[in-house]
């Protein structure tokens, strides 16, 4: 028999192949289908649930460390905002200096134009005020009550204008200490400049790291997916054959996706609350030092939807990475 006469059948082609009927309602197949695709995924997801929850922490640790940064740098920024109206001096006089070498410099700072307001401790109210802080050690309040002479200086607080820079403060401060009672002047605003150096830093640091973390939850939420369609391949080479299209081919992993996405964004504010409970009290105990209301800002509403949504793109970023690869592969394997 020649071989014209039996003809090698062609393989069937994409274009040939049958693909499902369409249905006439559309709408209602399309969220249908959507309803499968998440059937399908919640089932996969509880039968293998110590894998999704261990993803789910890997996700959330990535994405707690950058979310913590970001609420740190938005309390030092309220925190500066806080201090904004209280920059200032603390003059320091010597011990027993001259009421009139006082009243002198008191008077210069009180001529000078950022100057706002000067405030002065004598000795006398100076020494009350650390006997009252340290009335819990009677051995303290005894052995100041046997001195003979006030060993604690008189001081000057000055408030200055929010316009005054650091060069000029520093400026005022080298003017002082030429003044013979002075002993030694004290910038409050310099660690004003320093916080918001941190802020920067702390902003700077987050971005970086957050970019980092973010590729590491995008890559833990592809290889996670790469497993649940290496465990459906034959599967999906059936609905391949049948002519399913390639978007209700992925549509479920896409959903694998956004479990683990969202789960891991869970987890990460789960994460963080446990840590801004456990800083509360030495945070209480530190803002408290300095007359600061302890509040903790950012962590809100608005900011758990921003990382939920965060934690639902990267889960969906990473799916996708997977089903562009091995999908691919597994069609191409059967065209």
């Amino acid at each position: 028999m020649s071989k014209e006469a039996n003809p090698r059948p062609k393989p069937a082609t994409q274009a040939s192949r049958k693909q499902w009927p369409i249905p006439k309602r559309r709408l209602s197949w399309f969220f249908a289908d959507h309803q499968r695709a998440v059937s399908e995924t919640f089932k996969f997801v509880s039968l293998k649930l110590g894998s999704s929850l261990f993803v789910w922490l890997l996700v959330g640790i990535a994405l707690a460390l950058p979310a913590a940064l970001r609420l740190a740098q938005l309390n030092f920024v309220a925190l500066d905002d806080g201090w904004q109206g209280r920059p200032g001096l603390s003059v320091y006089f010597q011990v027993a200096a001259d009421s009139s070498d006082i009243v002198e410099v008191e008077n210069l700072l009180q001529q000078n134009s950022s100057t706002i307001e000067v405030r002065l401790t004598d000795a006398d109210q100076a020494l009350r005020e650390f006997m009252a802080a340290s009335a819990d050690s009677e051995s303290l309040t005894t052995a100041l009550s046997t001195l003979s002479a006030n060993p604690l200086p008189a001081s000057l607080q000055v408030s200055v204008n929010n316009q005054v820079t650091v060069d000029q403060l520093a400026a005022l401060r080298l003017q002082l200490l030429q003044k013979a009672a002075v002993d030694d002047v004290v910038i409050e605003f310099t660690w004003l400049e320093r916080l918001r150096s941190l802020t920067q830093l702390i902003e700077r640091l987050g971005w970086i790291l957050g970019c980092l973390f973010a590729l590491g939850a995008v890559l833990v939420t592809a290889a996670s997916v790469r497993l649940a369609i290496d465990g459906r391949l034959e599967e999906l080479r059936v609905l391949s054959l049948v002519g399913a299209t390639r978007a209700q081919i992925r549509r479920p992993f896409v959903y694998f996706g956004v479990f683990y996405g969202l789960g891991g964004a869970i987890v990460a504010a789960m994460l963080l609350a446990i840590t801004l409970s456990a800083i509360e009290t030495p945070l209480t105990a530190l803002l408290g030092s300095y007359d600061l209301p302890v509040q903790v800002r950012g962590f809100d509403l608005p900011f758990l939807g921003s990382l939920l949504l965060m934690g639902l793109v990267l889960g969906v970023m990473g799916a996708l990475l997977a089903v562009k690869q091995r999908i691919r592969g597994a069609q191409e394997a059967i065209y």
